[in-house]
């Protein structure tokens, strides 16, 4: 495969990944940083069992670097973004960065759990566990409650 195929295939993920854990403009940065560390790289990455989780963690490294954003979701409603509960955003940014990238890829943007998985490298039990812890920390911050009946 070539590096312009790999890019095509998975840098939508990669970036949607990185804006999940650190917020769309430190998430965007990185993606793109991300992509142009294996565009120098892509002998070594294309030998690699999973280059988009590698990529990933390069992302990591220099969101890190980067103060981290003060909002995930934009304070006032945008044109064209659906509306959202105002106890959101202060309740996705209180997870952990495991658990908030989970949830929001899986639930937001409806990825499979086994594509987050493996974009973080981890067990897909692991993830999962990381998706019910989160999702109970936001039913309490949102006082949601689950009818039974």
């Amino acid at each position: 495969m070539t590096y312009e195929e790999f890019v095509e295939r998975t840098s939508a993920r990669l970036r949607a990944a990185l804006v999940a854990a650190y917020g769309p403009d430190v998430g965007a940065d990185a993606a793109a940083e991300a992509l142009a560390y294996g565009f120098e790289h892509w002998d070594r990455l294309s030998a690699m069992e999973n280059p988009a989780g590698y990529l990933y963690r390069v992302g990591q490294t220099e969101a890190r670097r980067h103060f981290r954003p003060t909002a995930y979701l934009p304070a006032a409603p945008l044109p064209g973004l659906p509306e959202f509960e105002p106890k959101l955003a202060p309740a996705l940014e209180a997870l952990t960065e495991p658990q908030r990238v989970g949830v929001v890829l899986v639930h937001a943007l409806g990825w499979r759990q086994v594509e987050v998985a493996e974009l973080l490298d981890v067990d897909v039990s692991t993830l999962r566990t990381h998706i019910a812890r989160a999702m109970t920390k936001l039913r309490t911050a949102l006082e949601v409650t689950i009818d039974a009946g």
